[in-house]
């Protein structure tokens, strides 16, 4: 376990590799392991990539949050985090959901120390009723492998997934559902009433390579609103990838395997 102290919390991370680094944020009420889970896998064949993921204050196993209320904080404390680590280093952000918000916070604070992006299933319109998505709708089932479930389990599975299999449930329950219970409820309410940044987002082009990776069934986040800020991404490849819901990392595995190394193959000619 690595720690850093920040004046927000002491944050949980966990590192490795060397080279360029890339800060790795998960998304609400989760914790480092959906990034891990998906991104580790990629650089078992690639070299050069220092990897940091961060377990967001009140998310995994990050303490002493206190002073943490609002996304702005939760954007502060990550932009402190990575000072502290990098000092004046230039680095990509990576982020899933809710960390891919923070990710285009950071952006608008810190484009030019940004080499590039990647969003699995951002969130965009973080009012949930401003938010343009489809009711959930359950697309592929292994039925002799649900029945092996409780009814609790396959409650939650079919809530938020549309490919429902046993390699998908596995990732689901040690990758999300094993997250999602170290949260600090009390604190995400907190946020949640001030989730919005009280500043403006993509005001300008981000002109560095990037991907935004889509769930066609994503009915948290959706996939249509991503496509708005299509023009602020002039080097962003936009991925709406049908069966997927909001964990397509997890529903699409190769896909998004070959879409994030297309990404990084990208950015070592961007860097060379």
């Amino acid at each position: 376990m690595a720690v850093c102290k920040v004046p927000q919390a002491e944050i949980h991370y966990e590192e490795f590799g060397e080279g360029k680094p890339i800060i790795m944020l998960h998304g609400f009420s989760l914790d480092h392991r959906v990034m891990s889970g998906c991104m580790e896998p990629i650089f078992t064949n690639r070299n050069g990539w220092r990897r940091i993921y961060i377990d967001l204050p009140g998310m995994g196993r990050s303490k002493r949050y206190n002073n943490i209320e609002s996304s702005d904080d939760m954007l502060d404390a990550v932009l402190q985090f990575i000072q502290l680590k990098l000092s004046n280093e230039d680095y990509l952000v990576a982020g899933e959901s809710y960390g891919g918000y923070i990710a285009r916070g950071i952006i608008e604070r810190c484009k030019k120390n940004v080499l590039g992006a990647a969003f699995i299933c951002p969130l965009i319109v973080p009012k949930i009723e401003n938010r343009r998505i489809d009711k959930h709708k359950v697309l592929k089932t292994d039925h002799q492998f649900i029945q092996t479930l409780s009814n609790q389990e396959k409650e939650e599975f079919e809530h938020v997934n549309v490919v429902l299999n046993e390699d998908s449930w596995l990732r689901y329950k040690n990758e999300i559902q094993a997250g999602s219970k170290l949260a600090d409820e009390q604190l995400l309410i907190k946020v949640k009433s001030n989730y919005e940044f009280s500043f403006e987002i993509d005001q300008s082009k981000f002109e560095k390579p990037s991907v935004f990776l889509l769930g066609r069934q994503d009915a948290s986040v959706g996939f249509i609103d991503a496509l708005e800020i299509i023009n602020k991404y002039p080097r962003g490849t936009f991925a709406v990838v049908d069966t997927s819901d909001h964990n397509l990392q997890i529903e699409q595995p190769d896909i998004f395997n070959t879409l994030i190394n297309e990404w990084l193959d990208r950015m070592e000619d961007y860097l060379n």
